[in-house]
């Protein structure tokens, strides 16, 4: 069978060695994956897809050609959207960041607190701001942007991302933040380590994991000095490296038998 990989442009090349692990990971199975920039104009047809950009509504122009997509187009919806996440897993009665969206300067007033758009990621379009001064020059900036607050919560930096297939946990890591910095994330000189979930975990995951009917995902948690923690943010597409870190393994490998074990049970229902 054939399939697109679909990546933004300036991912492909920094995520080529995961690119070329999964075509190979395929190829076991008898699977070609053909890797297409998400900016192409004509993207050709397919078996089925691998959606791996930021890119709602491309994701829902595919998704109309009723091929099979992993993820599906509302998963990177509600990925892509700090607020729609948060607003869902409250929904399914799981604790998250206190958070609210903010239109000016007036809608909030707590020091310190953090300040993210709603579609930034890897860190970066979120500040920690301790004074009205500091939060004014973050809305000024990204004024054409949605932004939302969230109450700062004392973590030392420190957060976990689980790494699902399906309802299935494939692997947890520990993000500990580079010194001097309120980010975890591993790209920015965080460090990993290896984590292992509780059952109460295990099922928070698995609730969020088959309410987005998801595929491939990561769902980051802050976590609270008493081993507590709060959903914080979906990443899709989420990046493997903290995974491979901890691991030694290659996720490329589950992931392209997940995609060929849907595949094969679709075939069977046709």
């Amino acid at each position: 069978m054939n399939g697109l990989l679909i990546y933004e442009s300036k991912e492909i090349e920094r995520n080529r060695n995961f690119i070329d692990r999964l075509i190979n990971a395929g190829e076991s199975h008898g699977l070609t994956l053909t890797v297409i920039d998400d900016e192409n104009t004509t993207i050709p047809e397919a078996d089925f897809i691998f959606f791996r950009a930021r890119n709602p509504k491309l994701a829902k122009q595919l998704e109309k050609r009723n091929v099979s997509m992993f993820n599906r187009a509302e998963v990177n919806v509600i990925a892509n959207d700090k607020l729609k996440a948060i607003q869902l897993v409250q929904l399914l009665g799981i604790a998250a960041v206190p958070t609210k969206k903010i239109q000016n300067i007036n809608d909030f007033t707590k020091y310190p607190s953090v300040l993210k758009t709603v579609d930034g990621y890897g860190g970066t379009q979120v500040e920690l701001v301790q004074t009205k001064e500091e939060a004014t020059i973050f809305l000024e900036k990204h004024e054409s942007q949605t932004i939302i607050a969230q109450t700062y919560i004392e973590t030392k930096a420190t957060d976990v991302r689980v790494f699902m297939l399906g309802e299935e946990v494939i692997g947890a890591v520990k993000r500990i933040g580079a010194e001097n910095s309120f980010k975890s994330n591993f790209t920015l000189g965080g460090k990993v380590e290896k984590y292992s979930l509780t059952n109460q975990q295990v099922t928070d995951v698995q609730k969020i994991a088959k309410a987005l009917k998801s595929d491939y995902i990561g769902i980051d948690f802050l976590l609270l000095p008493d081993g507590n923690w709060l959903f914080n943010e979906i990443e899709d597409p989420v990046g493997a490296r903290s995974y491979f870190a901890t691991t030694g393994e290659d996720i490329a490998i589950p992931i392209m038998n997940y995609i060929n074990k849907k595949l094969t049970e679709t075939e069977c229902a046709d």
